[in-house]
């Protein structure tokens, strides 16, 4: 569901920018790692040069909206299995273009999208995959410090980004672990029946 999610997004940003700086056959925003962007290779499919970068930088577990409970019921019978696991993604969104007034000018695009639809759903949104419920995504603020460990990981030059946290992306396997059918009858046997000799 991660690349589903991703895919998701850049699709629906693609084609705000579309809407905002004129359609384009090459995509604008690209799913790839920010750390490649100052790579030689500024030609080809692979180029990260001159686009809006979509990377993924962290997932962490949602304990909040974790279920406790390993087992399912229906009318006939009950199913053991692992619950679903729910996750937020960290998606860093990155300009790497040369002219940098076009950078920013992209970035603030970037970031009315999602002040403009920040909730995902099938219903609003078709072409979500139909296994994700909801999508969530909120502006995630790093302080000068963060930034600072962040884009050392990533090994680059700082290019013009936001972050957004995205919620709700539920992984869940679907294996069910054991099965059996349901009490439907409770038999009491006296413990005062004596046999009669």
């Amino acid at each position: 569901m991660i690349y589903e999610t991703m895919k998701f997004l850049s699709d629906e940003i693609n084609a705000y920018l579309s809407g905002k700086l004129g359609v384009n056959t090459d995509p604008r925003l690209i799913l790839g790692n920010v750390s490649k962007a100052l790579d030689n290779d500024t030609t080809g499919p692979n180029s990260l040069n001159g686009k809006a970068v979509l990377t993924l930088v962290n997932v962490e577990e949602d304990r909040i909206a974790k279920q406790q409970e390993n087992y399912f019921k229906n009318n006939t019978s009950v199913v053991y299995k692992n619950p679903p696991i729910y996750i937020n993604l960290y998606l860093l969104i990155s300009i790497n273009k040369a002219e940098y007034a076009d950078a920013l000018k992209w970035l603030a695009y970037i970031i009315q999208f999602f002040q403009y639809q920040n909730v995902f759903t099938p219903l609003s949104h078709p072409d979500l995959d139909p296994r994700i419920i909801k999508l969530i995504t909120d502006l995630y603020t790093l302080n000068f410090e963060q930034i600072n460990h962040l884009w050392s990981t990533l090994g680059g030059k700082y290019l013009p980004s936001v972050m957004y946290k995205v919620r709700q992306i539920t992984l869940d396997e679907d294996a069910v672990v054991a099965g059996g059918g349901l009490i439907t009858e409770i038999n009491v046997n006296s413990l005062n029946q004596q046999a009669v000799s």
